[in-house]
């Protein structure tokens, strides 16, 4: 490279090399491994008619990380400099030195890394500057506000673009690096009635390449409507009833499984599905996979966080668990192999139903449709759920009314296994892909 020109990390090549150069520097005396990442974005939000927000972000980071006879540290910088670089290495073998021996610390076993980095097309650039971002907003911002006249305050518009770069390098031989972008558009928009009653509301899209995202003023109205279908929202009395949950929290819901069956929730046995492998944890009618490579989604990733090469795998089929999501660290301590999920999952897939949400909606007598969840009380450990919630009540096949200030509540191993139907309307914005999940009953706690 030229001396004085300035190193665009951004480039895959560019961190890759200082990945490598870190593990040369550590020259054998341990076992290494390095993360690396860059990126550079921007993030509007407008306020009735005028900016709030104008962030501009540029951020690049490197953690390394040596293991010595089972005793692990980690030290991390911003600066990639020569010198920055050696005093970082120097700070992680020193707390190797004085750390506690793990017999299952160190590196993934040379076999289960990435032989390669496929394109997964996931690197989109958005030229986007802030003149033209501020006036994507304001004109979400403008729909949403001029679609009804209930509509009496604006919480913001946004407008977000971000592209970052990640790379990963081991003293077992493995390196590699990738771009990817994620951007984003929301609205969120207070209403009120007649009686001054207010209300809030939202919606959004994300997606790695920006023409796939929804036209701004479609977010805006959608977020104006979902905003006053809620006015006049009430209690329902407690009773227990079917519950469907509307994509966005469907995925939610599938994550506490997700969770359940993480190496370090089983190894810690801190799951309500603790030794649940082979055991039905859905009904037979629904499976759980996992696709890593599908271009362009946003949980694509060629390799995980250990360098473990990503596939794909099916996690519950036909209702009965599969396989565990492991990290390296995690599938020694369990005495199995590294399933590519160190750092999370990458695309779940719940397979879909054949009806859309209206029509599941339509089939119902009287249940309750969630739109949005309050609070944490989630028991990861015996999977007892009680969650603040809000939405419709459903009767005769029809949206009756709003719901607000109720709670719901079940344990999570009966809900999965209580699930009677998937919706068509799966959300493709979400790294964990389901459509409306109807559950077949939960109680519900309001007046």
């Amino acid at each position: 490279m030229n001396a004085g020109v300035p190193i665009d990390y951004n480039d895959p090549l560019n961190l890759e090399r200082v990945a490598l150069d870190m593990i040369d520097l550590a020259g054998g005396s341990a076992d290494v491994e390095v993360a690396l990442s860059a990126g550079e974005g921007l993030a509007i939000t407008v306020r009735d008619g005028a900016v709030e927000t104008l962030e501009s972000e540029r951020d690049k980071s490197l953690a390394v990380t040596v293991y010595q006879s089972g005793r692990k540290g980690s030290a991390t910088t911003s600066d990639f400099s020569a010198t920055a670089l050696s005093e970082t290495l120097k700070a992680a073998l020193e707390i190797a030195a004085h750390g506690e021996a793990d017999e299952f610390a160190g590196l993934a076993a040379p076999q289960y890394l990435a032989e390669s980095v496929p394109d997964l097309d996931l690197d989109h650039p958005w030229d986007l500057g802030a003149p033209e971002a501020i006036a994507l907003a304001l004109k979400c911002e403008q729909a949403a506000t001029g679609s009804d006249a209930r509509i009496k305050q604006s919480d913001g518009a946004s407008v977000n673009r971000y592209r970052g770069t990640r790379a990963y390098a081991n003293s077992h031989g493995f390196h590699g690096a990738y771009c990817g972008t994620r951007h984003s558009i929301s609205a969120i928009m207070i209403a009120e009635d007649a009686s001054g009653a207010m209300q809030r509301g939202y919606w959004y899209d994300s997606a790695r390449d920006a023409r796939a995202l929804e036209d701004v003023e479609r977010i805006g109205r959608r977020a104006c409507a979902r905003t006053v279908a809620k006015l006049g929202a009430a209690k329902i009395e407690t009773c227990e009833l079917p519950v469907l949950f509307e994509p966005r929290v469907a995925s939610g819901f599938i994550g506490h499984l997700v969770s359940a069956i993480s190496g370090s929730a089983q190894y810690r046995k801190a799951s309500f599905l603790l030794d649940a492998l082979g055991d039905t944890v859905m009904p037979a009618s629904l499976s759980l996979s996992e696709c890593p490579h599908l271009p362009g989604a946003i949980g694509s990733a060629p390799f995980d966080s250990d360098g473990v090469a990503t596939r794909d795998k099916t996690i519950v089929d036909n209702g009965r668990l599969k396989s565990y999501l492991l990290s390296a660290y995690a599938a020694r301590r369990l005495g199995r192999e590294p399933t590519g999920n160190a750092g999370g999952t990458h695309n779940l897939i719940l397979d879909g139903g054949t009806r859309d949400l209206p029509a599941m909606i339509g089939a119902q007598d009287r249940a309750l449709l969630v739109t949005d969840l309050m609070g944490f009380g989630v028991n990861g450990v015996t999977g007892d759920y009680s969650r603040g919630a809000s939405g419709f009540l459903i009767e005769h096949g029809e949206v009756a009314r709003p719901v607000e200030e109720i709670t719901i509540a079940g344990n999570l191993k009966e809900m999965l296994l209580g699930v009677t139907e998937t919706g068509s309307d799966v959300d493709t914005s979400l790294n964990i892909r389901t459509g409306s999940i109807l559950i077949e009953r939960m109680s519900i706690a309001g007046s």
